[in-house]
């Protein structure tokens, strides 16, 4: 199993966000799951797209129109 890990500068890169947000989110314990190991830290892919998952909304209402129509009724 090879096990790929991003530094803060790539994450930041790949979600577009600071790296001083990922600082940020670390010192208040939230964000990914990451690891640091003499002093550098390092995010795990699967621990990233763990993160992505549990943070995806799926954004789907039902159409103005459906909506007018269910409160008339």
């Amino acid at each position: 199993m090879t096990l790929r890990h991003m530094n803060q500068i790539d994450l930041s890169r790949r979600w577009g966000i600071s790296h001083r947000t990922l600082e940020r989110w670390r010192s208040l314990g939230t964000g990914p799951a990451y690891i640091k190991i003499g002093g550098r830290v390092a995010y795990r892919l699967e621990d990233i797209e763990r993160y992505e998952a549990s943070n995806l909304h799926s954004g789907s209402m039902p159409p103005a129109s459906s909506q007018s129509q269910g409160a008339a009724a």
